[in-house]
């Protein structure tokens, strides 16, 4: 199983997830013009993939999803709250399932177990990748840390981790009070800290891989995610990847 980033950011978000003929795209929060480049830059053809699953349905991470999913035949998957946003949008595709969080699905040789977390957003979700073998688990958007995601990530072989923001930096920024309140509050966006603190309490022993995401351009740095994510994990801060927003991650195996 391999994993890659299209871009992370407030921007736009896209991942993908490989196991053998099986290509599952996860979030597609950039037009039809661009998720097309930026696939091209991953060595991959739109008619590839197999499928797009959504995490929940903000733009930045489901901008694109409609017009691919019609353009180039692939299903689409979401949960409930999530489809009845979009729909009030747009027409919904003819192959659109829907997803229950904590009950796992099959889509060829991979299975994803969608997990609740909170975000202000209509019943979002993260996912937990597996081949049968190794686990991918990924979280971004989420306000905070509940026992249930980190029982959902632990003992994972690779670990996609939101580190939004650094909290002195986005205190003493020029963001108005509103959007800092947001960021900030139960249903917004995790701080390096708090990644970091997650990151410590799971099990590592498995763990081949650690990228931090959804990094603030203005309110974070790549290398201090790194050293949060790194200190956590008692690594070289070189030894964490950061998927960002221009070229998001290249291929990554796991095993």
């Amino acid at each position: 199983m391999r994993f890659a980033c299209l871009g992370s950011g407030s921007r736009g978000n896209a991942w993908l997830v490989q196991k053998g003929s099986t290509l599952i795209m996860v979030d597609c929060g950039f037009g039809l013009a661009e998720i097309t480049q930026r696939l091209a830059q991953r060595g991959v053809a739109p008619e590839a993939v197999s499928a797009v699953v959504l995490t929940h349905e903000h733009s930045d991470h489901a901008r694109g999803a409609v017009r691919f999913a019609s353009r180039y035949g692939c299903a689409l998957w979401m949960t409930h709250g999530c489809r009845a946003m979009l729909a009030a949008t747009a027409e919904l595709p003819t192959e659109t399932g829907l997803l229950a969080a904590d009950q796992a699905l099959a889509i060829g040789d991979l299975e994803l177990t969608p997990y609740p977390i909170p975000h202000d957003a209509r019943e979002p979700v993260q996912y937990v990748f597996s081949d049968g073998r190794v686990r991918l688990g990924m979280l971004s958007d989420a306000g905070h840390v509940t026992a249930h995601m980190a029982q959902c990530l632990d003992a994972c072989d690779a670990l996609v981790l939101e580190c939004n923001h650094d909290l002195e930096r986005l205190l003493q920024g020029a963001y108005p009070p509103s959007l800092k309140a947001r960021i900030l509050g139960r249903y917004g966006h995790l701080d390096n800290r708090v990644a970091a603190g997650l990151l410590a309490s799971l099990d590592t022993r498995r763990l081949q891989h650690v990228v931090a995401a959804h990094l603030s351009e203005e309110n974070n740095t790549p290398d201090l995610a790194r050293a949060a994510l790194a200190d956590a994990l008692g690594c070289r801060p070189e030894e964490i990847a950061v998927a960002d927003q221009a070229n998001g991650l290249d291929w990554r195996q796991i095993g």
